[in-house]
This record gives structure tokens, C-alpha cells and sequence, in this order.
């Protein structure tokens, strides 16, 4: 078949005379176009404020760091705190837990759905829950509604990994806006493209100011005049200019991501609108495949990529079966990490499995995903289709 890539670009000359722009100006840090960028993202899905940084990796980053600065007791984490995850997500998910110290307890996923297992959520909640970082995989929300109902009581705290589901919705709100925080990404591969980037959005004003500090070396620079972190600064600017009070990074974008990230929205749901186009006609084909089964939607997904689990017992070799799909131009990859707990790096961690990890094991030896894109590529799943229909 023709090649069949994981993902294409976004861009036409709108990007280019964007970063052009920036060029021209010679003002390449931080500055108005991520400003204006910020608003624009925030708006566009319903939120207080968002946060540009420079990956959706820094963004989760941040919105684990922020949790431990905040002056709201029921908002605050500290060192040896639990705190649920699935066993299904990329690393940068797990990372930033690892790195504050928190005890991370991975809950097995939805073999459907891919998203955590409800049930197996449920019997994982502890009073020693203080977090559950929900991620919303391959573009398909989780049901937060009943995600919201087994917390409802419990001073446990909502977040979202959103990195792979921007435009994502259910019960008419968007993924991403659930949690007290929610992490975007928008790498090359992901629904929009700034270069590399990402944001956080917070309905917190609080948790924002803390972001913003922690954004650019913990200093008070880019906050407001009157912020909930270093209370009124100073009327002098030479006084604010190196006054550090947080322990912050650099994790700020560039003006030219900004830039871009702002032609990129405009483009958006039409980007959106086009994915979920190909993810149902994706989904007529595979219905009712005789050796595949395919990711359930929850609520409205935006459709990142394509999944495909191989049925139990259908005595298809997956490692056989993609390599029949790479020799004929077909990119697909493992279903994001597969299991994590079965990572090297699991040895650093302080973690504790609930349960079994059937589902995550399953998919870890048994599913990989294919690319969607933000172009009609109905004839291209088409001919896959019939592609995988010749494998024997």
C-alpha cells in the first residue's frame, strides 16, 4: 500500500509567516505571542487560565511541583503521598511522581477503552488516596462522572493527563478541564504542533500564580503585581528582577511556539472535525474484524490514533504482524508504554500495584496503534484494512 505515516504536518504558510514574524522582531523568549497564545487556549476550552511550557512532559511536571507550594491544605501534597495511576500512559506521566517523591500506586486500564478500569479504581481508593492522575489515552476521555461520583466524599484530588486527547469531550465539557489541573501537548505528532510545547490549565488562581513562578527559576518576575505567592511587590522593577521564591525550573516555550500555537488553534476544529470523521469510518471497518478488536470511544474522543488489540486466541504473532505492516509502509507503534510497572526504571519508584494488571499485560504483548491525522485519510484505511485482510 501506499505509505501510511503515524502522523503529518500541520502547517502551511500561515505557521511560516508566523515564525517569521518572531524572526523579524528579534525577540525570540518568551513574550506577547505566548501571552496572547495563553488567552486563546484558555478560552478555546473553557478555562480560567492556561500555562504555555515547553512540553506536555514540563507541563506535568509543573502541575505535580505546583501541588506541593500551594497554601490550600486540602489542594497540598507531600512526600510519601499515594497517589492512582494507570498502568497505561508514557513515561512523563509517572516521572514527576517519582521525582517529588510520592508513593504511586498503578490501577490496571479498560481493555476497551484503554482508560482506567473503573471497578478496579474503585477497590484501589484508600484513605490514603490523596491523588488520582487520570490520562485520557489515545484521544478517549475517561468517564469523569463516575470517575467524580467515587471521590465525591473523599478529600482526594482530580488531575488530568491530556496530552494526548486536546478537543477530547464528554458530558459537553472538555478533556483536560476536570481535574484541578489538566496537561496538553502540542508535539509534532499531537492534534496541534508548535514546535515542541505544551500547557496546563487550572481554574485555581492560586495553583496559576504558583505555575507561573515555577515556570521560569522561581522568581517573582512574571507575577502579577498583587499574586497569592509573594503577596505586593515591590514599585521597584530592579528590586523584582532576581528575587527567587520558589524552588522553579526553565521550562518556558518559545515566542516563536506561541506564534505558531496561535495559527494552530484557529485550525483546530476543523483538525478535530476531520479526525472524528476518519475514526468512525475507522471504526465501520474494524468493527467486526475477524482477529482485531479496537479502542470503545467514550464520549467524544478526538482520535489521536487508532488502536488495535489482536483477539486471545487467534494465534496471530503480533511481532509477525507488524513487520508485515512496516514492509508494506504501515508506521505503528506499541500502545504508549504497555505495561509501565514492567520498565527498568519501575526500580527508582516507590510504588505498590492494586490488584492484577491483566488488561495492561495484555495490551503490553498483544495491541499497537496506527496514526490518525487531521487529513481525510479514509482511502488510506481503507487499503489498510484490506492490507491486513491479506495477512496470513
Amino acid at each position: 500500500m501506499n505509505k501510511y505515516p503515524l502522523a503529518s504536518s500541520t502547517w502551511d504558510d500561515k505557521e511560516l509567516a508566523a515564525i517569521q514574524k518572531v524572526i523579524d522582531s528579534n525577540m525570540f523568549t518568551m513574550g506577547q505571542h505566548v501571552a496572547e497564545y495563553e488567552k486563546q487556549f484558555a478560552d478555546y476550552f473553557g478555562a480560567q487560565y492556561a500555562l504555555m511550557v515547553s512540553s506536555g512532559s514540563t507541563a506535568n511536571l509543573l502541575m505535580i511541583a505546583a501541588l506541593f507550594y500551594t497554601r490550600n491544605e486540602k489542594l497540598r501534597l507531600k512526600r510519601g503521598d499515594e497517589v492512582i495511576v494507570p498502568a497505561v500512559s508514557w513515561s512523563t506521566t509517572y516521572f514527576p511522581l517519582q521525582q517529588y517523591g510520592l508513593k504511586v500506586k498503578f490501577v490496571d486500564i479498560n481493555r476497551n477503552t484503554l482508560n482506567l478500569d473503573l471497578d478496579k479504581l474503585a477497590q484501589a481508593i484508600t484513605p490514603d488516596t490523596r491523588a488520582i492522575l487520570a490520562v485520557n489515552l489515545l484521544g478517549n476521555p475517561n468517564d469523569f462522572s463516575a470517575i467524580q461520583k467515587l471521590i465525591a466524599e473523599r478529600n482526594i484530588i482530580l488531575l488530568e493527563d491530556n496530552c494526548e486527547s486536546m478537543g477530547a469531550e464528554i458530558a459537553g465539557k472538555q478533556a483536560g478541564t476536570f481535574g484541578v489541573m489538566g496537561s496538553f501537548s502540542s508535539f509534532f505528532s499531537h492534534h496541534i504542533a508548535t514546535m515542541e510545547g505544551g500547557c496546563l490549565l487550572t481554574d485555581d488562581e492560586e495553583l496559576y500564580h504558583i505555575l507561573l513562578c515555577l515556570r521560569a527559576h522561581g522568581w517573582t518576575r512574571n507575577l502579577p503585581d498583587n499574586n497569592l505567592v509573594s503577596g505586593k511587590k515591590s514599585d521597584d522593577p530592579f528590586e523584582e528582577s532576581f528575587k527567587f521564591i520558589l524552588p522553579g525550573y526553565n521550562v518556558r516555550p518559545l515566542e516563536m511556539s506561541g506564534a505558531i500555537g496561535k495559527q494552530q488553534l484557529k485550525k483546530l476544529p476543523e483538525f478535530i472535525r476531520v479526525r472524528r470523521e476518519n475514526g468512525q469510518y475507522f471504526q465501520q471497518l474494524f468493527a467486526d474484524h475477524p482477529f482485531l478488536s479496537i479502542q470503545q470511544e467514550t464520549g467524544q474522543s478526538s482520535w489521536f490514533g487508532f488502536s488495535l488489540l489482536i483477539k486471545q486466541g487467534s494465534g496471530i504473532e503480533r511481532k509477525k504482524l507488524t513487520s508485515y505492516l512496516i514492509e508494506n509502509g504501515v508506521e505503528c507503534r506499541p500502545i504508549v508504554t504497555g505495561n509501565f510497572a514492567k520498565n527498568a526504571v519501575i526500580q527508582y519508584f516507590d510504588y505498590e500495584i492494586s490488584g492484577t494488571l491483566e488488561n495492561a499485560e495484555f495490551i503490553d504483548s498483544h495491541g499497537f496503534f496506527v496514526g490518525n491525522h487531521q487529513l481525510d485519510i479514509k482511502p488510506t484505511l481503507l487499503e489498510f484494512n484490506q492490507l491486513l485482510n491479506r495477512f496470513k
